[in-house]
């Protein structure tokens, strides 16, 4: 149903995009998908609105009403079962969600967008010679350039998770000029991607994984503080070049919601631009205190 706030106008346009949305969607499934037998004549292409409403367990009157655009009472269940039979993508289901007046469901990336590691590669290594790296919804490792290797000190012998690791890795602690005062922000910006997905076990385990291993960790944790991810300033000391400031940001990818990429662009103080280009440097990977990245 529509919100208090939604004007006629706003309404009336939404359940018309509905309406076609449904009856394009419906002509583009072709009865053999569904299961049933793809003979006899048919005056439109793809599924009848009977055999939609068969299939999704609803009433046919209440599906015909549906695709009408017609003002009535649905619920997620329902639309999920019409979305199957429709054979909708996660953006598509989304989509109907929203038309249909509720809210949608949190984003998932679609089976054919979830190979694009070698992309995301490509991307972060053209980020060259600023650090950069690609997390998961939980905060894990997933890619990192070789400068994220040499600045922050990403490995494979530590944790793979960045919260934890922000944590618990005191070769990165040890480079952080002003730890104490990013640790909070940190803390809250997680707790804020938990807030996405409050039943995903994954995230509970990522905190209680921070929490055994970390009292700082668990006594920020307890002041609920929730911040968006978006941009911070960084201030290292590197061993080899000095003083680093940095900005980092978090990047979405709408077919990716599940990653983050977060880039580091030097800022003017420290010369930061040209210690990152000679950090990359083979005189400057020779002075790598650790192994690098694979």
């Amino acid at each position: 149903m529509a919100t208090a706030a939604e004007s006629t106008d706003a309404k009336r346009h939404r359940l018309g995009e509905l309406r076609g949305f449904l009856m394009s969607r419906r002509a583009r499934v072709r009865p053999a998908d569904a299961g049933l037998p793809d003979g006899g004549r048919r005056r439109t292409p793809g599924l009848r609105r009977e055999e939609v409403a068969v299939l999704a367990g609803v009433g046919v009157s209440w599906y015909q009403w549906l695709e009408q655009g017609r003002d009535i009472t649905v619920s997620p269940q329902v639309l999920d079962s019409v979305a199957r039979v429709l054979r909708l993508s996660p953006a598509e289901r989304r989509h109907l969600y929203v038309l249909a007046g509720l809210n949608p469901p949190a984003p998932e990336a679609a089976p054919e967008d979830r190979d694009m590691c070698h992309g995301l590669r490509r991307l972060i290594d053209a980020w060259m010679p600023f650090p950069a790296h690609i997390m998961d919804a939980y905060w894990n490792t997933v890619l990192y350039n070789e400068a994220a290797s040499i600045v922050l000190g990403m490995r494979p012998d530590i944790s793979q998770n960045c919260l934890v690791a922000f944590f618990t890795d005191p070769l990165y602690r040890s480079r952080m000029s002003h730890w104490e005062e990013l640790a909070p922000r940190v803390v809250a910006q997680f707790r804020s991607a938990c807030s996405e997905r409050p039943e995903d076990e994954g995230f509970r385990a990522v905190v209680e994984e921070a929490g055994e291993r970390s009292a700082e960790f668990a006594e920020l944790w307890d002041r609920r503080d929730v911040l968006p991810g978006g941009q911070h300033r960084k201030e290292m000391e590197h061993p080899l070049v000095g003083t680093l400031v940095v900005e980092a940001t978090q990047l979405r990818i709408p077919a990716r919601p599940d990653l983050v990429i977060v880039m580091h662009t030097p800022l003017p103080e420290a010369d930061t631009a040209a210690k990152l280009e000679w950090l990359v440097s083979p005189e400057g990977r020779r002075g790598a205190l650790y192994p690098l990245a694979g």
